[in-house]
């Protein structure tokens, strides 16, 4: 597998190498020790989330503001999706940037990124399932989110129509609003710092 590094510092593209034969295909999806050199953070999972939805389901800029970082890995494993990471840590040099990637279950392409990193996707075909391996447990009211249809972001989502959002995240707030509740996380340049 090749991990580099994305634009938005601590956060990586994992593409895996593929094998195939008459059978089909298969490929390492994640290994730890591999995870934890490329990255200078050790990733040990604590909990596995899947959520399967229909084409225009837009999911939606969540983050976490829990002590610690609670790390995840997120794969498609069904179907396809246009994935967003947004830095969303106050103080960061790429506060308010992203990262766009397509996620397809074909290609087995992974991310990894911090929970203090925003994310979200759009389902591009029906019944698609994301896997998140997390390195920490879901902590009740410790999400942060953020509308994924705000103009600051600026999102280029290619939308031809209005997206299937839950309640919650139609109704999250803008990123002014939430930079202004001081729920944001700080940026920490642990990771420079881990990495040899």
């Amino acid at each position: 597998m090749h991990i580099d590094e994305t634009e938005l510092s601590g956060t990586f593209r994992i593409v895996p190498e593929r094998f195939e034969d008459e059978r089909g295909h298969f490929w390492e999806a994640a290994r730890h020790s591999r995870l934890t050199e490329e990255t200078g953070l050790p990733f040990t999972v604590r909990q596995v989330n899947n959520s399967v939805s229909r084409r225009g389901t837009l999911r939606g800029v969540h983050c976490n503001d829990v002590p610690g970082d609670a790390g995840k890995l997120v794969t498609c494993v069904r179907g396809s999706i246009l994935d967003f990471m947004v830095d969303l840590r106050t103080g960061s040099p790429t506060f308010g940037r992203h990262v766009m990637t397509r996620l397809d279950a074909r290609d087995g392409i992974a991310l990894y990124m911090p929970g203090s990193i925003g994310h979200a996707f759009l389902a591009l075909e029906d019944d698609t399932c994301v896997n998140y391996l997390l390195a920490a447990e879901y902590v009740p009211g410790a999400m942060v989110d953020v509308d994924a249809l705000d103009p600051e972001l600026a999102l280029p989502w290619g939308l031809t129509g209005p997206p299937v959002r839950s309640p919650k995240d139609a109704a999250a707030p803008s990123l002014a609003e939430v930079v202004a509740s001081g729920r944001l996380p700080r940026h920490t340049p642990h990771e420079e710092l881990i990495r040899p």
